[in-house]
């Protein structure tokens, strides 16, 4: 019966009369679905409570005998087919996992990071910590102790056990291949397209390296593609609305969105992607006049609680264990607030105690709020010749040190000498001289040593004396006149009374003949930056009574703002290194250069990170393809031509399961044209995935379709025969590549005798 059903709807289908007479192309029941476009809806057919017996049409858009037997992607030859992708994909990426015996690029980061969670030390660094705690405890589950210190690449990891962090990485990154084949699977309905796109991603060479090392990559990547999977699973369960599927698959998708977000922020993309998606879907349902109000409205909660609630929860108990797991300090205070440093165990706020106001005669530091502005700091040491006025230098430094003291007083320094001292208010008029030193806090209209449009900031007097240029007016920010300087809570500017500029630390490194400080300046923007904010962090004035600092420590959602704030600073600040070279974003798609992993001449192991350039061109070529048979399929349709089901079909998977991996790709590439931070050949995994997976598509349907040129049963060898070169040349294409991923020694690919000689097709590349 549903045959009979499926051959009836596929002839009226292609009746030429009946596509004429239509105003828009098929979205019934009669031509294609796919789970990530929702469908028009069926007047006579109630969508809500269907029965599994009265669903004669697939939610993907086959056929009602497809939908009867049961999910395509359940068929044994399916399960044959995924057991050989999971095979290969797991054999090419554990395939000399533990070589080479030394660190490699962002491992000296990453590796590092996962020391720090096992010994408890706390670090900053400007991605979300999930992807750093899976790597550390992958590393502490495996026997991994924490005391390798990842100092620099090539350094010999000898007796540590490595191989734990790396094999957790590549197992993730093992799960690539496998999603995109199911997710294709899904899209497309075609073995051969899912096929395909697994093929594409076992075999291309910088997914492999990618996915062999101590990253972050290959985990966000998982989370990624799990998401894609999910909502693509979803989807395919909107006709079983509220069962056990249809919910397991809208938690998990809500748990791999949180995932991705808590690995690196560019799991914002696939979020914006599910988002795009389930707005869509949500239209759809409000226009399906069979689902009353209270239905759609059901349809509505559910997916905020399982698309935002679910993951904003999980993202933010990431952030909790992380905050539990780093008590102790580390690399990472000097980053944050002191309020914040003072949860930490081993720093010296850490349970300590003093005045809770500023006051006059009080020895103080003084902390910028930039990321990386330091303490306030001088020391004996001159500004050069020819380096504004030769006066005692002032920096920031980035450490605690004796030297970062300060004494506070009072523009005419007519400070009480007995009983309780006058506190310092906003407005106050005030002179900070330097404790080791004795002179003061000085400005004037000389440029600034690297700033230049800024005012030189100068260590001048003696024994506490000096001139007019000595004078600071204190500002609490958001405050009024009157209010106090709390420590560590309140934000403080030092305006200079003379010039009118603002006491700044400007992140500039210093020359040797400045110790490689950070420079102070005094700015003539007023304007509110972190990098003119400071706050009283040390306060020592035995004439005042002491309060424990515990008091003042942050709650947590301070702290969570605090570190998002933090690592986005860091992100903005992450710019191109004098010498550096910047990765573009059009370099990336023709695979223009690579990245080296290890080893530079030929006595060293050589790993270079660059995708198989056969199967890379490849995808470029096939997005270019993909949009004029996109262009021509909606033409045909539109003009009403006389068209099969199969062509019919095709038309729709093109369009929409598609329309859905492009939108993928250009969610997760455009935006790095605007970017503003550096940039490295990495980032264009993610869209590569959606690149890689929407040729499955393209290649597989224009296979097909060589029944337009011959007929049976030419046009069938001829599919067999196109599907063979595909194979054959993304297998070869990776036996004369996969030296640069599993690693080579000996002379360069430019010299003879190399294992790379003459495949060295762009000057750009690096092997």
């Amino acid at each position: 019966m549903a045959k009979e059903e499926c051959i009836t709807q596929r002839n009226k289908t292609g009746d030429p009369s009946t596509l004429r007479n239509r105003k828009t192309f098929p979205t019934s029941e009669k031509t294609l679905r796919t789970p990530s476009t929702p469908v028009l809806k069926d007047k006579n057919r109630h969508t809500a409570g269907l029965k599994p017996e009265d669903d004669t049409q697939s939610s993907n858009g086959t056929s009602a005998q497809l939908s009867a037997r049961g999910s395509f992607s359940d068929e044994p030859q399916n399960k044959v087919f995924l057991m050989l992708v999971v095979g290969l994909s797991l054999s090419t990426r554990l395939y000399k996992i533990t070589e080479p015996p030394h660190v490699c690029w962002d491992e000296t980061h990453f590796g590092k990071m996962g020391s720090y969670y096992i010994n408890r030390t706390f670090f900053f660094d400007v991605h979300p910590p999930l992807g750093k705690m899976l790597i550390g405890l992958a590393g502490y589950m495996t026997g991994y102790d924490g005391t390798f210190p990842f100092i620099k690449p090539g350094d010999k990891y000898e007796h540590h056990n490595y191989w734990g962090m790396r094999g957790f990485c590549a197992v993730l990154g093992s799960f690539l291949p496998v999603f995109a084949y199911l997710i294709v699977l899904e899209l497309s309905q075609s073995h051969t397209a899912a096929l395909i796109t697994a093929t594409l991603l076992i075999f291309d060479t910088g997914c492999v390296t990618i996915s062999q090392y101590i990253l972050l990559d290959p985990i966000l990547m998982f989370f990624i593609m799990a998401a894609v999977l999910s909502m693509v699973k979803f989807s395919r369960q909107r006709y079983r609305p509220f069962t056990a599927s249809w919910w397991l698959w809208l938690v998990l998708t809500g748990v791999n969105l949180a995932g991705a977000m808590g690995v690196k922020f560019v799991g914002l993309f696939v979020i914006l992607l599910v988002g795009l998606n389930t707005v869509w879907d949500l239209w759809r349902l409000l226009g399906d006049l069979s689902l009353s109000l209270v239905d759609i409205a059901k349809h509505f909660l559910a997916r905020v609680v399982g698309l935002i609630l679910l993951p904003v929860f999980l993202y933010v108990t990431v952030f909790a264990i992380h905050f539990v797991v780093l008590n102790k300090s580390g690399p990472g205070d000097g980053f944050f607030s002191s309020a914040f440093q003072s949860r930490l165990i081993g720093n010296n706020l850490h349970n300590a105690s003093m005045p809770e106001y500023l006051a006059y005669g009080s020895t103080i530091t003084v902390k910028n709020l930039r990321i990386a502005g330091g303490y306030l700091h001088s020391h004996w040491h001159l500004y050069p010749e020819g380096v504004g006025a030769r006066q005692q230098q002032v920096t920031a430094y980035l450490h605690k040190d004796y030297n970062n003291l300060w004494l506070v007083h009072r523009q005419n320094n007519n400070e009480s000498q007995s009983g309780t001292p006058d506190l310092v208010r906003h407005g106050d008029v005030i002179r900070l001289e330097h404790k080791e030193t004795t002179r003061n806090l000085h400005s004037h209209l000389h440029e600034a040593p690297m700033t230049k449009k800024h005012f030189q900031v100068t260590g001048y007097g003696t024994n506490g004396t000096g001139d007019a240029n000595d004078l600071w007016q204190v500002e609490v920010c958001g405050g009024q006149k009157g209010d106090l300087v709390k420590v560590l809570r309140s934000k403080v500017r030092f305006l200079h009374r003379a010039t009118g500029c603002v006491l700044y630390s400007s992140g500039k490194t210093l020359p040797k003949w400045g110790w490689e400080q950070v420079e102070v300046t005094c700015s003539p923007y007023l304007k509110e930056t972190p990098s003119s904010q400071w706050n009283i962090e040390d306060h020592i004035n035995p004439k005042l009574p002491n309060i424990s600092l515990s008091v003042l420590k942050p709650h947590f959602l301070e702290i969570l703002l605090e570190s998002h704030i933090v690592m986005i600073r860091g992100n903005s600040g992450l710019k191109p290194k004098d010498n550096e070279m910047n990765s573009k974003p059009w370099h990336w798609p023709i695979n223009y250069q690579g990245l080296r992993f290890s080893g530079v001449n030929e006595t060293e192991y050589r790993v270079y990170l660059l995708g198989n350039p056969v199967l890379w061109w490849m995808n470029l070529a096939s997005l270019g393809l993909y949009l004029i048979m996109v262009a021509v399929a909606s033409v045909a349709l539109q003009r009403g031509f006389s068209l099969d089901q199969k062509r019919i079909e095709h038309s729709h998977v093109l369009m929409r399961g598609g329309g859905l991996l492009l939108l993928g790709w250009l969610l997760h590439y455009a935006p790095f044209y605007t970017m503003g931070r550096v940039l490295y050949y990495h980032h264009y995994f993610p869209a590569m995935l959606f690149s890689s997976m929407l040729t499955g598509i393209t290649l597989d349907i224009l296979l097909k379709s060589a029944d337009l040129l011959l007929r049976p049963p030419y046009c069938d060898w001829l599919e067999r025969a196109g599907q063979m070169v595909l194979l054959l040349t993304a297998l070869y294409s990776f036996y004369l590549f996969h030296p640069l991923s599993y690693g080579m020694t000996g002379p360069l690919a430019h010299e003879p005798g190399s294992a790379m000689a003459g495949l060295k097709w762009m000057d750009s590349w690096e092997f």
